[in-house]
């Protein structure tokens, strides 16, 4: 595992000093921005997985759609708060892990409900229509979580 984790630093340092070369002014916007690009990535990432384990669990093994959907939601929301605590916002402090999760959870559930509110809002209300309203809603939603994990659950000391 340590030569794996050791070939990754080597490959992940040359390819920065290549984007770093090549494209200066892009590599610096991206260095002043890299907490929100991993945030989209981390999110990108899990809900992928989220997508390809309901794939699996329902489409293939032929589980039932409700127990596909929340092993899928389960795992994928684990590899979310990881993906977060760990890369994102490079908090590595063992001690409140728990505490956090429960937080990150919490969150999750707020952001559950402001789904649900802003959506009848804008669709119900304002007559958007539902996948525009979708993207909207989930964009609002992701500035909100973006905050919340960056000034209270992953906070630096």
């Amino acid at each position: 595992m340590r030569g794996l984790i050791g070939e990754l630093r080597r490959y992940y340092a040359s390819s920065r000093a290549i984007f770093s070369g090549r494209w200066p002014a892009l590599y610096r916007a991206c260095e002043r921005h890299k907490n929100i690009i991993k945030f989209i990535l981390a999110g990108g990432t899990a809900t992928g997985l989220n997508l390809a384990l309901l794939f699996i669990f329902h489409g293939l093994l032929k589980l039932e759609l409700l127990v596909a959907t929340s092993a899928a939601f389960i795992l994928s929301f684990l590899v979310s708060f990881a993906l977060q605590k760990f890369w994102t916002f490079r908090d590595s402090r063992q001690d409140k892990m728990v505490g956090q999760l429960f937080v990150y959870m919490g969150n999750a559930c707020i952001g559950l409900g402001l789904n649900g509110y802003l959506m009848h809002i804008l669709v119900e209300k304002f007559l958007v229509w539902y996948l525009l309203a979708q993207i909207i809603v989930s964009l609002v939603i992701a500035v909100w979580n973006f905050l919340v994990y960056k000034f209270f659950v992953f906070k630096k000391k």
